[in-house]
Order: C-alpha cells, then sequence, then structure tokens
C-alpha cells in the first residue's frame, strides 16, 4: 500500500473477505487513518469526522485501557482488567453479534489518542476473546512499528501474535509505503479482489529494505529501548518538579506526558499544553500534541543522546515558563 489508512483499508477488506462478516470492534481513543473505511474505525478527535457521514456501517466502539483516566472508576490491577472482560461479558453478550464480528482493530498503544500504554494483560485477554469468536485480530502498527517502542513492532511487549498487521509511516523513512502482514490461511484467494496502482513501488520497496537493514546493522531497536529508558527516566523528574505534569507513559522512544490543572480532578490542561507546544516552537523544538491534553515524543531512532537532552532542556524551560 501507499500509506498507513491504505493498509487498515486493506485490512478491513481482508477480514470481510475471510470470515464473510461485516461488523468490526474498534476504541474509543483510536487513529487508524482519514480514509472512509479507516475513518469509520477512528474514534480520537470530532474533526476527524465531521462533515464526513454516515460512516462505514457495523463499527462498535469501546473503551480502550485508559488507566490514567478508568472509564469505569476501577483500580488496576484490583480491577480484574474489566475494560478487556467487559467485550465478552456485556458487548458481544447483549447487542453486538459476535458471530457477525470480522475483526477487532487495536493499536498496542494507542498513538493520536494519547500515546496509551495498556496494562499487560490487556491484549491478550482482547486476542483470547477474539480466539473464542472466531474474530480476527487487527494489529495497526503504523505508528508503533519498525522499533520505535524498543521492539520491532509493539505488539511483542504483549506477548500476542495478531492474524493481521498493518504498517506504513516509518517502514519507508518518509518515501510513502505501507502494507498489511497476514496469515496466508486468511487470503482472499482470489486475483483482482484487492490491489492498487502503487501498491508495491519499486523506489519505495528499496527505501523500506534499506530501512530495515539500518535498523538490524545499527541496532536501532535496542538503542530505542535505552534512549528510551533514558527519556522516560527524565520526564519522570520533570514529574517530580511540575505538578501540571499528570502522568508519563510509553514503551522505548515513543514516550508522553499528560498535563493536567489539578492532580486530584485530572481536569485537562489544553490551554497549557499548547501553550508548552507554542513556546517549544518558538525555541527551536517542534513538538506534537496527543489525547486531549498531551504532548508525544518520538525524536529520530538515530538521534545522538546530547541532542535528545537538549530537547528535554528545552522541553523543561517551556513547561516551567508556561506555568
Amino acid at each position: 500500500t501507499n500509506s498507513g489508512a491504505e493498509s487498515n483499508e486493506a485490512a478491513i477488506k481482508l477480514a470481510k473477505w475471510s470470515t464473510q462478516r461485516k461488523q468490526f470492534i474498534a476504541f474509543i481513543g483510536a487513529f487508524h487513518g482519514r480514509t472512509m473505511g479507516a475513518l469509520s474505525l477512528t474514534a480520537s478527535k470530532p474533526v476527524h469526522r465531521d462533515r464526513f457521514f454516515p460512516m462505514m456501517p457495523g463499527v462498535n466502539h469501546i473503551p480502550y485501557a485508559y488507566c490514567y483516566r478508568c472509564r469505569y472508576k476501577l483500580e488496576y490491577p484490583s480491577c480484574g482488567m474489566w475494560c478487556a472482560k467487559i467485550l465478552d461479558e456485556v458487548y458481544l453478550d447483549t447487542f453486538i453479534p459476535p458471530d457477525e464480528v470480522a475483526g477487532i482493530f487495536v493499536e498496542p498503544v494507542q498513538g493520536e489518542g494519547g500515546y496509551i500504554v495498556p496494562p499487560k494483560e490487556f491484549l491478550p485477554e482482547l486476542k483470547k476473546i477474539a480466539e473464542k469468536h472466531g474474530i480476527l485480530f487487527i494489529d495497526d502498527e503504523v505508528q508503533a512499528g519498525f522499533g520505535r517502542t524498543g521492539r520491532m513492532f509493539a505488539i511483542e511487549h504483549f506477548g500476542v501474535t495478531p492474524d493481521i498487521v498493518s504498517i506504513a509511516k516509518a517502514m519507508g523513512s518518509g518515501v510513502p509505503i505501507g502494507a498489511i502482514v497476514f496469515n496466508a490461511k486468511y487470503d482472499w484467494g482470489v486475483e483482482g479482489a484487492h490491489s492498487n496502482t502503487y501498491g508495491g513501488n519499486l523506489i519505495a520497496c528499496a527505501a523500506s529494505l534499506a530501512t530495515i537493514d539500518v535498523l538490524q546493522s545499527e541496532k536501532l531497536v535496542e538503542r530505542a529501548a535505552q534512549l528510551g529508558e533514558h527519556m522516560n527516566k527524565r520526564l519522570n523528574e520533570m514529574k517530580e518538579k511540575y505538578e501540571i505534569i499528570g502522568d508519563v507513559r510509553g514503551l522505548g522512544m515513543m514516550q508522553a506526558t499528560e498535563f493536567v490543572k489539578n492532580r486530584k480532578t485530572k481536569e485537562y490542561a489544553k490551554k497549557e499544553r499548547d501553550k508548552i507546544v507554542e513556546l517549544a516552537y518558538k525555541r527551536g523544538l517542534i513538538l506534537l500534541p496527543c489525547g486531549r491534553s498531551g504532548i508525544r515524543y518520538i525524536p529520530p531512532l538515530t538521534i545522538e543522546e546530547e541532542y535528545l537532552d537538549k530537547g528535554l532542556d528545552v522541553l523543561e524551560t517551556c513547561i516551567k515558563d508556561a506555568k
């Protein structure tokens, strides 16, 4: 494919074709792309969907495992993974016919939704439910894949084997390319059931192969794990100093902070977050928001540690000055 959205469109089609089912499960906070099928799975910001209704029918959204803001007002681990079990015990038992669900789309770490890392039991429990009902487990690695989290793919942190994996972004180091990887038993089986004009473009494929070579030869995946620990440590040190930081979370070099007006009430500090982003830009540091009041930190896997620290130093001054 040519992008993450196209990869997810292909995953939708493959799941429908191979299961002969029409419905999907996706998560609140998810981002899977802006083409109509992928957009129907997306649920992170109203602006993405505004004026584009109707969406693809048959998509059911449920809450993600967002422990910092648990939708069920429970505490981990005493919650017993209710955020996963509710899918089987309530949703699939009351109003979503399980034998009509083709796939569950999930990001191992929610990207646009706030860089939310679920508890280690969440994805295995979802996989267990999916297998029980013959539902395909579809892993969206478009943002988290290719070493970003300190593993080649983020799903590896959770010990789950997906049925379909959608990939793109870092796959081509800036050259537009994407793909889906899947168990061969789910193949379309009919020539022409799916294709696209530039899928398999030679230049894009060469760039992707070169990217994989560099990831392996320069041990960038392992480096992401090491520098990610350093980033997380620095961000947690800032959290100890500044009350506006409510949460620090991430895997590898996919880290984030969530800003709040009050740590007890966890009221979103969106204006303050936006001010930090503005100050950072004026000081030569580009930051990208995520979630309702978060900032994501995703430096290049090749960044030198001194430049990483310089960026974190600028970030800290912006947090201090934005108070």
